[in-house]
């Protein structure tokens, strides 16, 4: 899985956004508040102290993302069936710690080999529901202004960003489709830029009793609070099991198997992990390089016909267990293959909008062309672009794709520097760069026509 490289970095938390996500995810004062029951939390609090020796309140606080009085509860109950034993303080001021009793110890065994999760207490998955729902991606519409906002640094035609937009808006998947270089994919992830704002992500869900890890640190990317005062971090009021974030942006390739859409279990660890549409609620996922997965399209798209109906998944814990979580991501197939060439008419009607990406016009690549010099502190010759799109574009029959002048360019200094020329590119750098960055085609023998001698 790729992650976008895009990231809302000034994206902070302030008090108006820690209001609201306290209204929807307030922090747990018992219990019954966080919905898991004492004898779930005993087993997780066992694990900590077992994986840590011995802890203090303060200590398993931190560790479990749950308050100090809720924690104390715990001990408690622990207590009370033998488990936990308070350690004797070796300094008048430091804290009571809280060690294993040999019976203790046999349950934290126990509990381990049924699962292998040590962590912050789970969100149940009821509750985890509410709050995808709360926070929807589709709970805005995108109008023009925000979308020629968000792509004003980007060399784009005007057309493609209003049929972008709607899409947007409609809730169904989106399917770009066009020559590869095209700007697919890094338009795809751009679509980060119109949906502004924080979510909140937990750490993992529960499902009868089995805990399922969701938060990932290579796709939600976790932002920063708008005080430094630690008071207000302390006194911010959302439930700590959920940290906040920039919405994710998925991105997977070829490397996407069906495994990955479904949960997976390793039997040595005894851990769950979340699919990657799960990771991405409440985002954007994109399945890039459609047609080149090792899973076929027909399979994909057959795997996400009831999510993008119902906009539920259904998944399954590997023993029989089935559940439904959300399915609320805005989902972008990208392909370099024709659609009717993966999936049929009546299928494709189901995906919503068909977008197609073709090449630029001259003025639009030759605006890309002068950026790039300028990004790389080269003359911006009228004489070499003309070359390049008048001669050799023109001449070889090749589309004018956005991908061309970094390309050409890059190479071109390549050579430039090689030749104790860096700094300066020429048309015969351009040639050069042009032979080796095309494939040629004179010699080449299509395997369709080819014969074998024997």
């Amino acid at each position: 899985m790729a992650i976008s490289t895009f990231s809302n970095s000034d994206l902070r938390l302030d008090h108006l956004g820690q209001a609201r996500i306290s209204k929807i995810a307030p922090r747990p004062t018992g219990i019954e508040d966080t919905g898991l029951s004492v004898a779930f939390l005993a087993d997780l609090v066992a694990k900590h102290i077992l994986d840590r020796g011995a802890l203090s309140i303060a200590e398993m606080s931190e560790l479990l993302a749950l308050s100090g009085s809720i924690v104390e509860q715990v001990l408690n109950f622990m207590r009370s069936e033998a488990r936990v034993e308070v350690k004797p303080r070796s300094g008048f001021k430091e804290a009571l710690s809280y060690s294993l009793t040999e019976l203790g110890r046999v349950s934290a065994l126990d509990a381990m080999m049924r699962s292998g999760y040590i962590g912050p207490a789970p969100v149940p998955l009821r509750h985890y529901g509410q709050i995808v729902r709360a926070q929807t991606i589709h709970g805005r519409s995108v109008a023009k202004s925000a979308m020629r906002a968000a792509f004003s640094d980007v060399v784009i035609e005007p057309d493609l960003i209003d049929r972008l937009g709607p899409s947007l808006n409609s809730g169904r998947a989106i399917f770009l489709y066009g020559p590869a270089g095209t700007g697919k994919t890094y338009i795809s992830q751009r679509l980060s830029r119109l949906f502004y704002d924080i979510t909140i992500v937990p750490h993992s869900i529960v499902i009868d009793d089995v805990v399922v890890q969701l938060f990932d640190h290579r796709l939600h990317k976790v932002i920063s609070y708008d005080s430094g005062d630690e008071r207000v971090m302390l006194d911010r009021g959302h439930d700590p099991r959920f940290l906040v974030c920039e919405r994710p942006v998925a991105i997977t390739g070829g490397e996407l198997t069906s495994e990955m859409l479904e949960i997976r279990h390793d039997p040595a660890t005894r851990l769950y992990e979340a699919p990657l549409q799960l990771k991405a609620n409440n985002g954007i996922l994109v399945i890039d390089d459609m047609g080149r997965q090792r899973i076929t399209p027909k399979e994909l798209f057959n795997r996400w016909i009831v999510p993008l109906e119902e906009k539920r998944d259904y998944l399954d814990l590997g023993y029989g267990k089935h559940f439904s979580v959300p399915f609320d991501v805005v989902l972008v197939f990208s392909t370099n293959i024709h659609p009717l060439e993966l999936a049929d008419e009546a299928f494709l009607r189901r995906i919503g909008y068909k977008i197609e990406f073709k090449a630029l016009s001259k003025e639009l690549y030759a605006q890309i062309w002068n950026d790039v010099c300028n990004e790389f502190r080269i003359a911006c010759e009228t004489d070499v672009l003309n070359f390049v799109t008048q001669e050799l574009h023109a001449t070889h029959r090749v589309p004018l794709l956005p991908c061309h002048p970094r390309d050409l360019l890059g190479m071109a200094m390549d050579q430039a520097a090689y030749s104790d020329q860096p700094g300066q590119v020429t048309k015969k750098d351009i040639q050069w760069a042009w032979d080796n960055y095309f494939v040629s085609v004179d010699d080449y023998i299509d395997p369709a026509d080819r014969r074998t001698s024997f």
